[in-house]
């Protein structure tokens, strides 16, 4: 099983244009001959890899701390883009829209257009990342939020994608539990090379050696469970 770690440090990351700088307090310090270290922390909800919910731009709309975990845990799809807007003609012909997670890598230079943000408003997509500061640009910043917000799309912002290649994962990025705030920083990882009972199937994480598996359950030593793992991850 590989570990992938696709978050951004909070307090090295440059903040979005306008908003605060993050800092360290150091309250206590071993080497100041204290007993223990002790430190506290300011930041912008919006700094390094972070989840917009949808009450970032939707009056009323849900918290945070209300977006279901389940959200940010579960297979997902890593899909490669070209700098600069993203057209809706482009999403349409590259972007697995059948997927519930999809993340998008730009080298951090990528972010969604009005057409593009309406044509994953119109799918199952319940997340979409992206290793931009933010997803959307410019003027149409706010309507690109919007359209995706308004459907409940939770949004990850600023992922490093930079070690990660296009293909299957399984996405673990829940964010920190901040009770009525429109925002949180996540500590988002991806898992390749594994494989995960999701509650009603197998998957997969993409990888050439599993596209053959032969697996055994058994339950209690009384159920035993032989199956083969097909090509398309499930067991059929």
């Amino acid at each position: 099983m590989e570990i992938i770690d696709i978050s951004k440090d909070i307090l090295k990351t440059p903040v979005y244009p306008g908003d605060p700088e993050g800092y360290l307090d150091e309250i206590k310090s071993m080497k100041k001959g204290e007993k223990c270290n002790l430190n506290a922390f300011y930041t912008c909800l919006h700094t390094a890899t972070h989840v917009d919910a949808p009450l970032h731009f939707v009056n009323g709309g849900a918290s945070i701390d209300e977006i279901s975990l389940a959200t940010f845990i579960g297979e997902c799809v890593v899909v490669e883009a070209p700098p600069g807007p993203v057209t809706g003609a482009f999403a349409e012909d590259n972007f697995p829209f059948n997927a519930e997670r999809v993340l998008i890598k730009g080298n951090g230079n990528s972010y969604l257009m009005e057409s593009s943000a309406y044509c994953f408003a119109d799918t199952n997509v319940k997340l979409l990342g992206i290793d931009s500061q933010s997803i959307g640009y410019g003027s149409s910043n706010e309507i690109v939020h919007r359209a995706l917000l308004t459907e409940n799309i939770a949004i990850l912002e600023g992922l490093d994608l930079s070690k990660v290649e296009p293909g299957k994962y399984f996405l673990m990025a829940q964010p920190i539990k901040i009770s009525d705030v429109e925002a949180a920083p996540c500590r988002a990882i991806l898992i390749k090379d594994h494989l995960f009972w999701t509650g009603t199937r197998w998957f997969a994480s993409e990888s050439s050696w599993m596209q053959n598996v032969e697996c055994r359950m058994q339950n209690f030593g009384r159920l035993r469970l032989d199956c083969n793992l097909r090509r398309n991850y499930e067991i059929r």
